[in-house]
């Protein structure tokens, strides 16, 4: 098997997120319990909180990935370039791309034994000339 490309292998973990039932809920939660402090909510749907250099979030199931419960590994990508041929060839499934704006693009997969994974791609830099 091959190495992955340089541009496909993941930079560093970006975020973890539970698909919550109630995010309000979890959020006052995990703030009150373990003092974690917010860095990013959408309304209702997505609390992002700050960790150690990384992640962690809970968000609610429109936000999540689809066919997803429980925790969800997310992993920074350079680029996607040749993500859904190396997926497939290990095993895997790739289960959509969600573009979303000038935050990024996220890709997400099934692993060979069904867990739901996905990899995240910055959007450019304003001004920045994207990668083709």
């Amino acid at each position: 098997m091959s190495a992955p490309a340089k541009a496909f292998a993941p930079v560093r973990l970006q975020n973890v997120y539970l698909v919550a039932e109630r995010p309000a809920a979890l959020h006052a939660f995990y703030s009150r319990a373990l003092g974690l402090s917010l860095k990013f909510a959408d309304g209702e749907r997505w609390y992002q909180y700050g960790v150690g250099g990384g992640n962690v979030s809970l968000a609610c199931r429109e936000e999540a990935a689809p066919a997803t419960a429980g925790a969800v590994m997310v992993f920074e990508v350079a680029d996607f370039d040749g993500a859904a041929e190396r997926i497939a060839a290990a095993g895997g499934e790739v289960l959509g791309l969600r573009d979303m704006g000038t935050h990024g693009a996220v890709l997400s997969l099934r692993d060979p034994e069904g867990h739901v994974v996905q990899l995240f791609r910055r959007a450019p830099a304003p001004g920045a000339q994207a990668q083709p």
